[in-house]
């Protein structure tokens, strides 16, 4: 998908988010976030949607880019302003965005592609790239 193909994606996403109590009928039930992630290049304010793995407390994002050969552009985005807003179904808070090593992201990432095969289909497709994960850690 072309960048001008993905904000527009993620346009309609935050849009039926929003008028839907963050429920996205294609996703399935599953739980939304939406990054209010800064340009590195801009300074200017992008709205990301995504899909978060929650487990217990902790809660992690993976940069699939839905199996591209290249991080999405969030990714840098995150790494020149890792404090945002993050927006869910209910609330929305600051955090810090804290990438996890490459190392551990893998393990995380095979982990889960075991038993999700879309995801196995995003690591397959992307490879040699290692998926960046990141850790989002509410500001108290």
């Amino acid at each position: 998908m072309s960048s001008r193909d993905w904000v527009s994606f993620n346009r309609e996403i935050v849009g039926e988010f929003r008028a839907n109590g963050g429920q996205i009928e294609r996703f399935g039930g599953l739980p939304v976030v939406i990054l209010h992630t800064i340009g590195a290049v801009t300074g200017e304010v992008r709205l990301t949607p995504l899909i978060p793995i929650i487990d217990g407390d902790d809660m992690f994002v993976f940069a699939t880019a839905a199996g591209a050969s290249k991080d999405p552009a969030w990714v840098a985005n995150l790494r020149a302003n890792p404090r945002i807003t993050v927006e869910s179904a209910d609330d929305e808070f600051v955090a810090d965005v804290v990438p996890i090593s490459l190392a551990d992201a893998q393990l995380m990432i095979d982990e889960r592609a075991a038993t999700t095969p879309q995801l196995a289909e995003y690591v397959s497709s992307a490879a040699p790239r290692v998926i960046p994960v990141f850790s989002i850690e509410p500001v108290l």
